[in-house]
């Protein structure tokens, strides 16, 4: 096999896996699952991944990462840090039956049992606050934020999106995708010195 070949194989096996899992969930998904929805033997799924746990915690990464390569793009980009802002906040919010939530909620959930799953959601979760905490940064920079913490005021930010996208996807009909983003917009705007309506 040519490390091109086995570079879209092991690609190929990651997006299976994604599937197997937001089916059947972290805990419940096993190497034969991910084999035979894959169409290959387990054998080559344990020479790519070598353990269950590597394979689940690189899948986690795989669907992760594509969250984080659009987010990375609005953080990259040339626009105002309150256009940036706005962008991230729709980027977080929970769409229809959310399959990277659902992701994300299993993800934390077997962190506490999986020490590399824990790693990898760790290290993954950090990078989104890390980059909130630098478009905050430069808007308080350039004076469109008034905000002295912006590593604090991005972790309250960041914990009222997760406690209400987590409401959002797991309970049908609590809470709606309306008061979601107005509560987000409250909560951003109260930290930053802003009016709500200026993150619509």
């Amino acid at each position: 096999m040519t490390r091109r070949a086995a570079e879209i194989r092991l690609d190929a096996l990651l997006r299976t896996a994604c599937d197997v899992i937001v089916e059947r969930g972290l805990a419940n998904t096993r190497t034969a699952d991910v084999a035979a929805a894959a169409g290959v033997s387990q054998a080559l799924v344990f020479y790519h991944f070598a353990t269950k746990e590597r394979l689940l915690a690189q899948a986690f990464a795989y669907a992760v990462e594509q969250d984080l390569a659009r987010l990375d793009a609005v953080v990259r980009s040339s626009a105002p840090p309150l256009t940036k802002l706005r962008r991230m906040l729709r980027l977080y919010t929970p769409a229809g039956r959310s399959t990277s939530w659902s992701m994300w909620i299993d993800g934390w959930a077997e962190s506490l049992r999986t020490p590399e799953l824990e790693k990898a959601s760790r290290r993954l979760d950090l990078r989104w606050r890390q980059d909130l905490t630098q478009v905050i940064s430069d808007g308080v920079a350039d004076g469109t934020f008034d905000c002295a913490d912006p590593a604090g005021a991005a972790w309250r930010i960041n914990a009222v999106m997760d406690g209400l996208a987590v409401q959002l996807a797991v309970h049908d009909r609590v809470l709606t995708r309306r008061q979601f983003t107005e509560w987000v917009r409250l909560v951003a705007a109260r930290e930053l010195g802003l009016e709500p309506a200026q993150l619509v």
